[in-house]
């Protein structure tokens, strides 16, 4: 691969955004690829960041725009930078018009992308993005920090074209590779269990009435997918900023009033998530629900690990989110439905 290598971003939502948006800058090889009308916004607005806490100092950065995928043919790496309930078919159609020669950088949470992508690309790094990041309005995105992004292979390869590639994206957000990317991506992804939990409650939309219930519902859900992970296998692999698992630990098992300090500060860094974004910000009635929560519970399943708060607050997120108009629930009423399913 080439030092200078002509890379698409494929998807212009919050991690496309933010990630593109801070390389274009000091690379003039990257190009956006969306739906027209999102390109045209592109080319006239560009791209708007800010990080979370500095809305004053925002930065507008101008970037490149491709407008029909033919025009990626020659592109040395495609960023697919989409959720996974649209990942086949964005994969398909990339595969269709520009074929296998491009290496696939693909950002999602979960492991989905590992079962979808290999079945039209040979050559794919899988990216956990270990930051969180919102939109305020079409083209404005603020972030909690800048990256970083954790990426490697499933079989340990293309260890040259990772390096050249990393150091490009390096230049404007720190970029990690690893030798255990599954390992990685299963560390997120319990990470993500707390998700479902703050769309339920509209954490950001809506004050925490109670700070130690929502301690004990979130400490003990991710707990349980720490326990349900390493059941399968999985070693910790710490990722930037993000909490390691014995604060996890530290958080479900230790007395309230020893484990609130680190709990609230920890809470004040959180911002909204991925799936409220889907859920309560576009009204959408597809989120990521099954590939993050349901798969942690077909992994407890596998594996024979107890999986009782987990599987409650994914019953009680497929009841709400089910229905016509979800609205954010009280805390209080959360507990009264999981406690019900604890043994």
């Amino acid at each position: 691969m080439k030092d200078d290598p002509k890379i698409v971003i494929f998807g212009s939502g919050v991690i496309g955004s933010t990630v593109g948006g801070w390389i274009a800058p000091h690379h003039d090889e990257l190009y956006f690829f969306d739906m027209p009308k999102v390109v045209d916004a592109l080319n006239k607005n560009g791209i708007t960041l800010y990080e979370g806490g500095k809305e004053g100092e925002r930065e507008t950065v101008q970037v490149n725009t491709i407008s029909d995928l033919s025009q990626a043919k020659d592109a040395d790496a495609v960023v697919v930078a989409v959720k996974n309930y649209s990942l086949d078919a964005v994969a398909k159609k990339i595969r269709d018009a520009i074929g296998d020669g491009p290496i696939i950088i693909a950002m999602q949470n979960g492991l989905l992308n590992q079962e979808i992508l290999p079945k039209y690309f040979s050559k794919v790094i899988y990216c956990v993005v270990s930051y969180n990041a919102w939109a305020d309005d079409p083209g404005v995105f603020g972030y909690q920090k800048r990256g970083p992004l954790e990426w490697g292979t499933l079989d340990n390869s293309l260890l040259d074209e990772q390096r050249t590639l990393a150091a490009v994206f390096d230049r404007g957000v720190p970029v990690v590779l690893t030798d255990r990317i599954s390992d990685a991506a299963h560390c997120k992804l319990v990470l993500n269990l707390s998700n479902s939990l703050t769309t339920l409650i509209g954490h950001t939309y809506k004050p925490v009435t109670d700070m130690k219930l929502f301690q004990k519902l979130l400490s003990n859900l991710l707990y349980e997918g720490v326990k349900i992970v390493k059941a399968a296998g999985v070693r910790e692999v710490k990722l930037g900023g993000l909490p390691p698992w014995v604060l996890i630990r530290i958080g479900a098992t230790l007395p309230y009033v020893v484990a609130a300090p680190m709990f609230k500060k920890n809470v004040k860094k959180m911002v909204i998530s991925s799936m409220a974004q889907d859920i309560i910000q576009r009204g959408a009635g597809a989120s990521e629900l099954d590939t993050i929560n349901g798969y942690t519970l077909n992994l407890a399943k596998k594996h024979g690990a107890p999986a009782p708060y987990n599987q409650a607050i994914y019953d009680l997120c497929v009841r709400e989110f089910g229905k016509d108009k979800f609205e954010p629930m009280d805390l209080a009423d959360v507990w009264a439905y999981v406690s019900k399913q604890l043994p």
